[in-house]
């Protein structure tokens, strides 16, 4: 489920490039349309299952829709300016975020080993941005945002989930999201045609199934898994940024990625890399044992 939900918001990327690539159609008439289906879903599901509409932590509630609307609104500017790959790549570094604030908003402590790995993270995304000043790429600088804006909208929804169900959270989240963007949008949204239609309502679809999906998928699996398996978009999104838009792929953002790659891994599963060490040692220490015999 959670493979299934990392391969939709990656198609959901795809629909939204092509509805604003090489068209007048901006990225927050995507946005919008996104919202206004999750919020009719969402309200359906919570009248279905005669659910209070009133929350208990409203300034949770509200602080945790304006994040996500942000985030999402950064992420879709990110992938309408710079490639499919460095837009889910940078949207990904969320993880990292949540524990370089943890200390100052959640009040935890940071390891040594997590240090290091922050550190490995910041390495890895300067070299994916690639930052020229004399020209920068507006596009990824939003894709690195929105992980921040991301990090903060899970923290946000960490201390809201103690007071609030999952669904009611998501309900308002639409419903905020609707206002804000409706807002943003009004002075320049565009009549799209029929193509352009269809591509804005096929990122809808795809990003309210995966998140459907991804919360099916939690139910069954530890969230640190699923942060990890949460990292395959990056995978989609080089696979659908080449055969799609013929995006090209250097040896500086390999290296990046993979850095990044390494610190998600390391932040979502600690000790992990100590454990494979170990493991790859009694390995080589039995093919000793029996060259010896």
């Amino acid at each position: 489920m959670l493979l299934c939900a990392e391969l939709c918001f990656a198609g959901a990327t795809v629909f939204a490039k092509i509805a604003t690539t090489g068209t007048d159609i901006p990225a927050v008439e995507v946005t919008f349309f996104r919202f206004f289906l999750g919020f009719f879903i969402a309200g359906f599901m919570m009248l279905k299952t005669k659910m209070s509409f009133r929350p208990n932590k409203i300034n949770l509630v509200v602080w945790r829709a304006i994040l996500n609307t942000l985030a999402v609104i950064l992420f879709f500017l990110s992938v309408k300016y710079t490639t499919l790959t460095n837009a889910n790549m940078l949207n990904t570094t969320y993880p990292i975020f949540i524990f370089l604030f943890a200390p100052f908003i959640m009040k935890e402590k940071i390891t040594l080993m997590q240090g290091f790995y922050l550190i490995l993270s910041i390495f890895g995304i300067y070299l994916v941005i690639h930052p020229n000043f004399s020209n920068i790429n507006i596009g990824d600088w939003y894709g690195l945002l929105s992980g921040i804006s991301g990090a903060l909208a899970i923290m946000t929804l960490r201390m809201a989930r103690e007071y609030d169900s999952t669904a009611l959270i998501l309900f308002y989240l639409m419903l905020i999201g609707i206002f804000i963007n409706g807002a943003v949008l009004i002075p320049v949204f565009i009549i799209p045609n029929h193509i352009e239609l269809w591509a804005i309502v096929a990122s809808a679809l795809l990003g309210f199934a995966g998140q459907a999906f991804i919360t099916s998928g939690y139910r069954h699996v530890e969230a640190a898994k699923g942060s990890i398996i949460s990292s395959s978009r990056i995978i989609f999104s080089i696979v659908l940024g080449i055969a799609i838009f013929s995006e090209s792929i250097t040896l500086r953002w390999i290296i990046g990625g993979i850095l990044i790659i390494i610190s998600l891994f390391g932040i979502s599963l600690p000790g992990m890399w100590l454990k494979l060490i170990s493991y790859f040692k009694k390995i080589g220490n039995s093919l000793i044992g029996l060259l010896k015999v």
